[in-house]
């Protein structure tokens, strides 16, 4: 018997010690937690800058969808052409060119950060501009000052975006500004709606003032925004990049490791840690190199990329829905809605659906990856436009055979009809 407890209580001791072993392993393994940095309130603060820096996309999409429903008041207030007004809607991307070429150089000189204030600055004064227009030649003014400003707010938000992002939800965070531009787009649609009722001469001036709304409220959210750790390091702020990193990074470890793979993109030493240095200045032959090697004479995966970057942004314009969204009102005439009101209602209605396909993706972008969602969204595209140019063929061969609703061959309304059924068959 006395072996039997003996044998019996051995495994009991043994039980004993090892729950002790075990609580120890488990305290020793959770005890560096409790030094750690939580990654809520990291992610919580990358989280808020990328919100406020990705709300200058607003002024992009805000400018976008209140012109498709401000354009049939502009038409009939300033009696222009239709050409004119074609030149008024399009001419957008043309003088965004300019404040995207010069975007880059500016944040370079004055910072991401005040750079955001920059274009918020410049889109504030062409809504006031185009608010206030008089003819269609200060109109044309406003939407080239206007312009610029959006061509500064679409460069800039996702480049401050993705150098403040930690890199666990750089994917998740840099989706912000297309969120954000449907979102402003959906904001332009119901601005149209609301200000619609106001007499001819009115409606259309609020309608495209009230964007200045927008550039105020950025200007003053910018104020407890950090400003980038890379422009920091490019300046030789090093102390304040550390910081940065610090707030929006998952723990020090990795704060450290950006930190010393922006100093050695910007040609500062490893070994140099004083809160401000010298950093050294760039050769141009050696920025000159950089462009050739990058345009002329690229390597083989280099030039994979290129072709894979260009051709998506190429394709995602040429697949026409920017057809879709400026001349929403048109298409939805040509289906025969007539009054002002159902059409810019149901402009509003397509702006919902298209922030919430948007919002899904966001949060698929991690989990499915991004070549998953390219192609099942370039399958839906195709399928939606090649029934919507079939659908406007169809409407516009019957109202051209019927009496009292004939068309002419040349209208504007026949027109995007022409070109979202090209567009839908020629392939994305």
């Amino acid at each position: 018997m006395q072996v039997c407890v003996l044998s019996c209580a051995s495994p009991v001791r043994e039980k004993r010690k090892w729950t002790q072993s075990f609580g120890t392993l488990t305290m020793a393994y959770k005890l560096p937690q409790t030094i750690q940095p939580k990654k809520s309130s990291n992610f919580r603060f990358a989280f808020t800058c990328a919100i406020f820096a990705s709300m200058a996309c607003i002024i992009l999409g805000y400018d976008i969808g209140v012109m498709s429903g401000a354009a049939i008041y502009i038409k009939r207030d300033l009696k222009i052409t239709d050409v004119q007004l074609e030149v008024l809607i399009g001419i957008l991307n043309l003088y965004s060119l300019i404040g995207s070429f010069a975007a880059g150089r500016t944040s370079d000189w004055m910072g991401r950060r005040y750079t955001v204030v920059f274009a918020a600055t410049i889109f504030f004064t062409g809504a006031l501009v185009m608010g206030f227009a008089v003819n269609y030649a200060m109109l044309m003014a406003g939407r080239f000052v206007a312009g610029v400003g959006v061509g500064y707010a679409i460069m800039i938000a996702p480049v401050y975006t993705a150098e403040i992002s930690p890199a666990a939800a750089r994917g998740f965070l840099t989706s912000f500004p297309e969120v954000f531009i449907n979102f402003g787009i959906l904001l332009g649609y119901v601005s149209n709606y609301a200000f619609a009722r106001l007499p001819l001469h009115l409606g259309w001036r609020v309608m495209l003032g009230v964007g200045a709304v927008p550039s105020v409220l950025l200007a003053f959210m910018v104020l407890v925004m950090p400003e980038s750790p890379r422009w920091l390091v490019m300046k030789g702020r090093l102390a304040d990049a550390r910081a940065v990193l610090e707030r929006t990074t998952d723990t020090p470890e990795d704060a450290k490791q950006r930190l010393s793979d922006i100093k050695a993109a910007a040609g500062i030493p490893n070994d140099l840690n004083g809160d401000v240095v010298t950093v050294p200045k760039k050769q141009s032959s050696e920025e000159s190199q950089v462009w050739r090697e990058l345009v002329f004479s690229p390597t083989p995966a280099m030039r994979r990329i290129l072709f894979s970057v260009l051709g998506l942004q190429f394709f995602q314009q040429a697949s026409g829905i920017d057809s879709v969204v400026l001349y929403s009102p048109r298409v939805f005439k040509t289906a025969g809605i007539t009054d002002d009101n159902q059409l810019l209602g149901t402009t509003c209605a397509v702006g919902v659906t298209k922030t919430l396909t948007i919002l899904i993706a966001t949060f698929l972008f991690d989990k499915l990856g991004r070549r998953p969602l390219v192609l099942s969204s370039v399958g839906g595209m195709v399928v939606s436009l090649v029934g919507l140019g079939t659908g406007l063929a169809v409407v516009g061969h019957h109202s051209a055979g019927t009496p009292g609703r004939r068309c002419s061959r040349g209208s504007f309304t026949s027109r995007p009809k022409r070109v979202l059924g090209a567009l839908a068959f020629s392939g994305l």
